[in-house]
Order: C-alpha cells, then structure tokens, then sequence
C-alpha cells in the first residue's frame, strides 16, 4: 500500500506527545499513526489511549530500546513508506508532503531526512543530514548554523532516524534496524548498509522539523548516552566493512578514537568512553557482518565518501 506510515518510538516522553501528535494531525499523505511505549511510568500510555485512541498503540512491558522499537512499528505498519519520528519534535504542516515527493522521485531513494531545526532557537539548525568518516565520526552537517542555510537537495551518507522516511521495500531488502545497537548510530548502520546494496539517502530541505535537541537523552553528554554511542562507533565499520578495506581502515579508526578518548577526558567523560569501546570489542560476536556482495564499485565509492568526508570534516 502506498502513502506514509508515521511510527513515533517513547520512552517517558509525555510532555512532548501533545506537540508531536497535534503536528501530526496537521499532515497530508498519512495512512496511520503507530506509537511504540517502551515501558514509561510517566503517564505517557494513559494519555496516548484517553488524547489519541484513533493511534495504533504497541506497550511493551521495559525500555527495548529505539532499534527494537522502530522494527515493531515498521512490521505492524501497512504503508510503503514508514516516518521515523522522535517524540520531542513539532512538524511543519507541509513536513510528510516534501517528504514524499522527495522520495518518489528515484525507486533508488532509500531514505529522506528532514531538515531539523533547534526548537528552542529557530533561526539554528539541528541537522541537516549526517554525514561519515573514515576515522569513524559522525558529523550532523549544519548543526549551529543558520536555519537559513541548506535549502538545497542534495545525497548524503544517511539520515537521522530522529526524522526520516525510509522506503519499506528497500528495507525488507537490506535488513531492519539492527536491534543490538539498542538506540545511536543504529541510522547510521543502516544508512551504511543500503549504500552497500546500491541505494541511496537524501537530504530534503523543504521538509522541516522542530527538535528539541537532546531532550529524550536528557543532556548532550552523559555516561550512557557516550558508552552506547562509544560501543556503536565499534560495530558500525566492523560490520559494514569487509575485511580488506577494515584492516586499510584500521589506522584511520584507531586515530579517530584516540582523538575522541582525548575530547572526552577533558568533557569528564574518559573512562565512560573507554568502557563504551572496551563493550563494543567484547560483543563483536553479537554482530553479524554483513557479507560482501561482490559489487565492488559500491565499496569504491563508499571509500572515497568517508575520505572525502574526513577531509570535509577537518577543514570546513
């Protein structure tokens, strides 16, 4: 079935949930609203079944987590397109529309990321779509700049699932989101994955977001949202990466965390950051590599985008 999915993942969020659904209301394009509860004792589930009973609602019983949540409601959903979307964001009314035009124009469009903007500061951009590197870093292109800035469409390495759409048969190709990463870098992975298949993410500037930055997390930096991200920079190149361009790359990798080991000891955050990476080695057994798959011009180019984009990231 064709049109949109929108599939909202919380986890105590409601005091956001007002905002996000009434948004929501105000789309075009959308079959149907699933909203996965990852077990909150904030009140969120009552008010969802009193505010909102005409959305689908999936309870679970304890935080599953942001992979494992998104997966429920893709699987439960019956639309072509699924919109993955954080609860502590505000829609334009316009958002699902730009959206799907943007993703209707290429069958190889794997995903469309939205331009999200700093709730609290509207003239500061949040994201305007992600970007990788070579020395495993990821970089939110725009993030601080003016929301006047990147109105233009243009591919990116992959989109923040905070806001994305993502194409329903590419991922019954490709795989779902891997349910081991829990929540950080799992759009990355993924993202990571289809380029590997030959598809592709885009950046669609007319489709706005308000985010409020950090607010599910609590702060931008803290202990577990470090040691899970810290963990996840491990698995995503171990993954993706064949073992030939791994060892290249293992250089790179090595600097790159160094270089974050340092940014975080003086953050206070060091030790939090070592055992993220200490978990991420200890659990590679979990991870399932994702086989070469003999096209050998999509590593290629996936080689020159984290290159190009390490020297993107050091210079500008």
């Amino acid at each position: 079935m064709n049109g949109l999915a929108v599939i909202v993942p919380n986890y105590n969020g409601k005091k956001f949930l007002k905002d996000c659904f009434e948004s929501i209301k105000k789309q075009n394009n959308v079959l149907e609203v699933i909203i996965v509860d990852n077990g909150s004792d904030d009140g969120s589930v009552e008010f969802i079944k009193e505010n909102y009973p005409e959305y689908m609602l999936i309870e679970n019983k304890e935080n599953l987590g942001f992979s494992r949540a998104v997966n429920q409601g893709i699987k439960t959903s019956s639309a072509e397109y699924c919109f993955l979307l954080n609860n502590d964001v505000e829609l334009e009314s316009n958002c699902t529309h730009n959206l799907l035009k943007c993703i209707e124009k290429d069958k190889n469009i794997f995903a469309v990321a939205s331009k999200m903007v700093n709730f609290e500061d509207r003239d500061s951009l949040d994201d305007a779509g992600d970007e990788y590197t070579v020395l495993g870093w990821t970089k939110k292109v725009g993030q601080g700049k003016s929301s006047k800035l990147y109105t233009q469409e243009r591919e990116i390495f992959s989109a923040c699932a905070g806001a994305a759409v993502y194409r329903r048969s590419i991922l019954d190709t490709i795989g779902y989101f891997d349910e081991n990463f829990f929540a950080y870098m799992e759009d990355v992975d993924i993202g990571y994955r289809a380029k590997i298949y030959g598809f592709k993410s885009v950046y669609c500037s007319e489709a706005v977001v308000y985010h409020r930055v950090s607010a599910t997390s609590g702060s931008r930096y803290n202990s577990f949202k470090i040691r899970l991200a810290a963990r996840n920079n491990v698995y995503v190149p171990y993954k993706n990466m064949p073992w030939p361009q791994l060892i290249l790359n293992l250089l790179f990798l090595l600097i790159g965390f160094a270089i974050k080991y340092l940014f975080f000891v003086r953050k206070g955050y060091g030790n939090d950051y070592i055992y993220g990476l200490k978990e991420g080695l200890n659990s590679l057994d979990k991870i399932e590599k994702i086989r070469y798959n003999g096209k050998l011009i999509n590593y290629l180019k996936i080689e020159w985008i984290l290159l190009k984009n390490t020297v993107k990231n050091i210079y500008f």
